[in-house]
């Protein structure tokens, strides 16, 4: 038996905010996903057809215009069904009369591949990590040693803080995860490494993160993010 993923996850950055879209390719059915297109669609949608996939869906981590702007470009050459929370619908009303919604602990199937749905509110009321196998498409939730903003429209620091402490808990400490932006000096890490360099995780006191998330952080850490000893 081969150990050899029936599926591939690649990703572009992409636009002024250094948004990483996402293409999700089940090799068995041809078909793909685009998580959060945005900006250069194009460039994406090149890549689909390079690998000779089918875009039948398009999931969406939450409903920020920077990672939904591209979505009319795909459906312009695409008939692909549009994924989010229902609790994301709920709060935007440009998906209020979605038909593709979710709820954490649901599975989305792309052809033979398995694709979990959580739900990590705190960026916005909605917002989802998708995670397959060990990896964890995590939007704005969850940044290489950092996290998502909370003082925008919807935004929660206080659920934040619990939505970071279940992934800390529930997650593998090998789980790759995979944010929506590259602000780190490194695309990608694990769970382990944001365990020991994610400030936002070293938090135990609800209130003690709040503070830090809501006006500490920004004045005194800047892009590219580097790890922080507890």
């Amino acid at each position: 038996m081969s150990d050899t993923p029936n599926y591939s996850i690649e990703s572009l950055e992409l636009g002024p905010m250094e948004n990483l879209v996402y293409l999700i390719h089940d090799k068995n059915s041809g078909r793909a996903a685009i998580v959060d297109p945005a900006w250069e669609v194009s460039k994406i949608l090149d890549l689909a057809e390079r690998k000779g996939a089918k875009i039948t869906d398009i999931l969406l981590t939450h409903s920020h215009n920077d990672h939904i702007n591209g979505i009319d470009r795909v459906l312009r050459d695409h008939d692909a069904q549009i994924h989010l929370l229902k609790a994301e619908a709920d709060f935007s009303s440009q998906f209020s009369q979605a038909k593709c919604t979710h709820h954490g602990g649901d599975q989305i199937k792309l052809g033979d591949t398995v694709i979990d749905v959580l739900h990590t509110p705190g960026h916005t009321p909605g917002s989802a990590c998708y995670k397959i196998e060990d990896k964890l498409i995590a939007g704005d939730t969850l940044f290489v040693f950092g996290c998502g903003r909370c003082d925008l429209a919807g935004g929660d620091p206080h659920q934040m803080f619990h939505t970071l402490k279940k992934l800390e808990s529930d997650l593998p400490r090998q789980t790759i995860v995979l944010p929506g932006h590259h602000y780190a000096e490194k695309q990608t890490c694990t769970m382990a490494e944001q365990s020991e360099g994610n400030p936002f995780l070293h938090f135990e006191d609800e209130n003690s993160f709040t503070r830090y998330r809501m006006i500490e952080h920004d004045k005194t850490r800047h892009s590219p993010y580097q790890p922080v000893k507890k």
